[in-house]
C-alpha cells in the first residue's frame, strides 16, 4: 500500500523581500503568494491527472495545514482548486525564534553575537531565548504528520507547512543529519513529492516550483 505525500511550502508573504526570520508571527500571504498557490495546485492535478489515466487513481485527502496564517490561506487556495477541505494542524507551525523573530540575519549577528555563535556550535540543540531548537521542531512536527499520514494509508494527502519545518521533515525522511536543513532549498509554493510503502519514506521530488522565484525563512 503506498500513501503519497504532497509536502508543500506556504506561498510568497507580505515584506519578504526584507529576509526576515518570521517564524511564529504571523504574517499575511500576499497576492503573489496566493497565485504561486494556484500554480501549485495546477501542477498537483496535472500530476494526479496522469496517475488517474494510468490507472493509478487514489484518494485525495483534506489539505492539511500549519495553524499560521500563511499556510492556511495557502491551504484553502490549494484545497479550493482540488476540490476538498482544510484541517489546520498547529504542530506543523514553524519554529518560535524567540528574541530572534522578525529579525534579519545581519540584525541577529549584530544583537546577540554570543547567542548566534552558540547556534552556530551547536545548530540541533540551541534555543534562542524564547524560542525553540531544531530537534524541539522536529519532534513535534514529526508526531503530527505521522498522525495525519496514519489516517490515511493508500490516499494521497496534500500538506502545507513552512520552509524550516519542511527542511526538517525532509532531512527526517532522507535520514540526513539535522545539521544540514540549510543544505535543503525549500522555496515559496514549492512541492515534495514522498511516496511511503508501508511506513519506508521514498523521496520522489525535491522543492519543485513553476516559472515563480523563491524566499526564505518559512
Amino acid at each position: 500500500m503506498v500513501t503519497t505525500l504532497y509536502l508543500i511550502r506556504h506561498g510568497e508573504t507580505e515584506g519578504s523581500a526584507a529576509r526576515r526570520y518570521y517564524g511564529s508571527t504571523d504574517v499575511p500571504l500576499s497576492e503573489r503568494g496566493r497565485e504561486q498557490v494556484r500554480m501549485t495546485a495546477a501542477f498537483i492535478r496535472e500530476i494526479m491527472g496522469r496517475k488517474n489515466g494510468e490507472g493509478e487513481g487514489a484518494i485525495l485527502s483534506p489539505v492539511y495545514c500549519s495553524s499560521l496564517s500563511r499556510a492556511v490561506k495557502s491551504a484553502q487556495v490549494l484545497a479550493g482548486s482540488l476540490g476538498v477541505g482544510t484541517i489546520a494542524v498547529p504542530g506543523l507551525r514553524e519554529r518560535a525564534f524567540g528574541v530572534w523573530e522578525g529579525m534579519t540575519f545581519g540584525e541577529i549577528r549584530r544583537n546577540y553575537p554570543e547567542e548566534l555563535t552558540a547556534w552556530e556550535a551547536g545548530p540541533v540543540t540551541y534555543r534562542p531565548r524564547g524560542g525553540e531548537s531544531t530537534a524541539e521542531v522536529k519532534k513535534r512536527a514529526v508526531k503530527a504528520l505521522e498522525e495525519i499520514l496514519a489516517g490515511h494509508r493508500g490516499e494521497t494527502v496534500p500538506v502545507v507547512a513552512h520552509g524550516g519545518v519542511n527542511r526538517i521533515l525532509l532531512c527526517h525522511f532522507l535520514g540526513v543529519p539535522l545539521k544540514n536543513i540549510f543544505r535543503i532549498e525549500q522555496d515559496f509554493a514549492a512541492v515534495n513529492v514522498v511516496e511511503f510503502w508501508d511506513d519506508y519514506p521514498v523521496v520522489k521530488a525535491l522543492n519543485v516550483t513553476l516559472s515563480f522565484s523563491g524566499g526564505v525563512h518559512g
